[in-house]
């Protein structure tokens, strides 16, 4: 899971990096069989459909032994 995060957290620092248009807010949240872990939200500058692709990039799903961990990102205006 933290692995996931990990992930999801160096995909939006190389967004931030890139030319500035506008703040948006990534919000990925930890769920496992169903249950939400946490939320970590991410401020990200950069035009929206290039932030947007790169936030939802975040997102990861897997099934082990019948439970489901995944994390969602989605962007917040």
């Amino acid at each position: 899971m933290k692995k996931l995060l990990s992930i999801a957290a160096v995909t939006v620092a190389l967004v931030s990096l890139s030319s500035c248009k506008k703040d948006y807010t990534c919000e990925c949240t930890s769920t496992i069989g169903g249950q939400v872990l946490q939320s970590v939200s991410t401020t990200i500058n950069g035009k929206k459909s290039d932030v947007k692709e790169s936030c939802e990039n975040g997102s990861s799903s897997q099934t082990i032994g019948g439970v489901t961990t995944s994390v969602s990102c989605t962007i917040k205006d």
